[in-house]
């Protein structure tokens, strides 16, 4: 199945995701401010991500319908892409001081809209990765997924960053544009397996993902399996601000430790978690984790020598396990479901996510910093008993392994 140029496409259509996450979510922030943008207007244009978790809403429709046909999933990722791409190229010949000139609603509307085409093609990529990687394939696919994502985020939200001043907002804009292009250019040459379309009706389908065998337990699984990371790295900026590490520093230790740690993370824990049993992949990332976390807890302001062991042990950790999470979601997909079942799964991850991510405050907020870590070191290790559960009652694909 042209096994080079497949693992070459999901590289560049996992890259391609990570490219308006990066420039929307991380660079805009800052873009806005220097516009005088007010931070409670920044902080509600977070709002625009909700296509993300809400995609599980319309992922069915992917399952049964195709824009070209008979490509159902290349039909769908080349229409959306191309789609985001003439948006954002419209969006570049509007001045960035216009669109502020009456608050962020404009902005606002427009990033929903990409947002909502970049998430249904996440729907389709998600889907032909899951058709077509084998199993023993998914872990080391999974750590490209979470790799290639992350190195879109880098070059959209901090390469371009750093150059804007010199390229400007049209010339940024084009530039996300282009390598959303290019990223979808090797699914021209590479023709997926072919899906055959799912025949049941939408609520069957939906309600066919909750006979599976224990699917409350399922659900507890990967709801919880990322909250403890979640909990606690959502301070970790503002930890590392009161600690005294200056901005340099913390661009030096996220942008550049921070990322690598977390892209070597994630194909190294994909490449193991094809290589042993699920189950086992899924407790060893927790326990790394844990420890992780409390690491943080131990870091005293000025030890930058901690601060940096601190801060690559997490970015490794978690990069290992969010790929050892994915790999076992698409296993959990069914047939003819593909799209519907990964998407449901991945916007339970991103809502409790997001649940995790607004308690932290408050929990920093009461019990400090330590508390704080410790408590999300605790929610980490708590997970093992599911995964535990999980194991006894057979919910993981089983692979016989060649010694």
């Amino acid at each position: 199945m042209n096994t080079p140029l497949k693992w070459f496409a999901l590289i560049s259509l996992y890259m391609v995701q990570g490219l308006p996450h990066g420039f929307f979510g991380q660079a805009m922030p800052v873009l806005l401010r220097e516009q005088g943008v007010d931070l409670r207007s920044i902080g509600l244009m977070s709002l625009v991500a909700l296509p993300w978790a809400l995609k599980f809403i319309w992922a069915p429709v992917l399952d049964r319908v195709s824009i070209v046909p008979g490509e159902y999933r290349r039909s769908w990722i080349l229409a959306m892409n191309h789609t985001a791409v003439l948006v954002l190229i419209g969006l570049s010949f509007v001045p960035l001081p216009w669109l502020t000139s009456d608050g962020v609603l404009a902005m606002a509307l427009v990033l929903m809209a990409v947002n909502l085409l970049t998430s249904t093609q996440d729907i389709a990529t998600d889907a032909v990765a899951v058709e077509n990687l084998k199993p023993e394939e998914r872990g080391l696919g999974n750590g490209i997924q979470v790799g290639g994502y992350r190195v879109g985020m880098v070059l959209a939200g901090g390469v371009l960053l750093s150059f804007f001043n010199y390229l400007g907002w049209q010339f940024s804009l084009l530039s996300v544009a282009a390598l959303m292009f290019l990223g979808s250019l090797p699914l021209y040459f590479w023709k997926p397996r072919r899906h055959t379309k799912a025949e049941q009706g939408v609520w069957k389908q939906w309600s066919g993902f909750f006979r599976l065998d224990s699917p409350w337990l399922w659900l507890a699984l990967i709801a919880l399996y990322k909250f403890g990371d979640a909990f606690g790295t959502q301070m970790i900026r503002p930890y590392l601000s009161d600690l005294g590490v200056t901005l340099e520093q913390m661009g030096a230790l996220l942008g550049i430790g921070g990322f690598l740690a977390g892209l070597s993370g994630a194909l190294f824990g994909g490449w193991l978690t094809g290589r042993m049993p699920r189950a086992y992949a899924l407790v060893l990332f927790l326990l790394f984790e844990t420890v992780a976390m409390l690491g943080y807890s131990l870091i005293s302001a000025g030890d930058m020598f901690t601060i940096w062991l601190a801060v690559i042990a997490e970015h490794v950790a978690g990069g290992m396990a969010t790929a050892a999470l994915f790999t076992v979601m698409m296993d959990r997909c069914r047939e003819h479901s593909e799209g519907a079942d990964y998407a449901f799964q991945s916007c339970v991850v991103i809502i409790t996510g997001m649940v995790a991510g607004a308690l932290s405050g408050y929990s920093a907020t009461h019990i400090g910093y330590a508390g704080h870590f410790t408590v999300a070191a605790a929610l980490c290790a708590a997970v093992i008993s599911i995964v535990v559960m999980a194991q006894r009652r057979g919910l993981f694909l089983t692979l016989r392994f060649s010694h």
